[in-house]
């Protein structure tokens, strides 16, 4: 793999920008991305945003029709860094936790774990029932990455933008890539000064 990949998906939970951060995040960056944008998510988009049809599939190198079970993702022998999903519905999740790989999004999921590559999924729910905690679970016995989208304060974020991408930067540096200027407790943002 001379170009690294990274599968992202966005499902149809609350929170489609997390999704779209994702993709400006990973736009500067040298990996080609693979986006994968369940029913769901259109719908949510959709109702939650003023962001028109395609603004998503715009920032990604390669598209995959959610219902294309076909595509390069769907196979093991396509080699990726893994697949972030964000934000990650409890249906997806469910879907996920049990194998059930019936569109792209949960099928591209389940050969991430599969083939032992990283899967981090953005849950986005509350509050949590004893099947969504069980399939979190379930997910993480198989190599999973639970991670929710909970706000770092700590940060003294100055809007809703620096929270998402702040959250958002987190999740991705789980695939060992380095989010420029993104800031960590005790240390300044990459890329910028320690002097006063």
């Amino acid at each position: 793999m001379k170009t690294p990949r990274l599968i992202v998906g966005i499902s149809g939970a609350s929170g489609f920008q997390y999704g779209i951060r994702a993709l400006e995040l990973l736009r500067p960056l040298d990996v080609e991305v693979h986006l994968v944008i369940s029913k769901g998510a259109q719908l949510t988009r959709a109702l939650e945003t003023d962001y028109p049809p395609g603004a998503a599939e715009a920032l990604a190198d390669v598209v995959h029709p959610v219902q294309n079970l076909g595509a390069a993702i769907s196979s093991g022998s396509f080699a990726t860094l893994g697949m972030l999903v964000a934000p990650c519905s409890m249906s997806s999740l469910g879907a996920i936790a049990h194998g059930i790989a019936d569109n792209l999004l949960t099928r591209a999921a389940d050969v991430v774990l599969k083939e032992r590559r990283r899967l981090v999924l953005m849950v986005r729910e509350t509050p949590l029932h004893l099947g969504h905690l069980r399939n979190m679970t379930a997910v993480t016995e198989m190599g999973g990455i639970v991670f929710p989208p909970v706000p770092a304060l700590y940060q003294r974020p100055a809007s809703v933008d620096e929270l998402l991408t702040h959250s958002v930067g987190r999740a991705l540096e789980m695939f060992g890539l380095e989010i420029p200027k993104l800031p960590h407790w005790g240390e300044p943002a990459a890329g910028e000064s320690t002097d006063n």
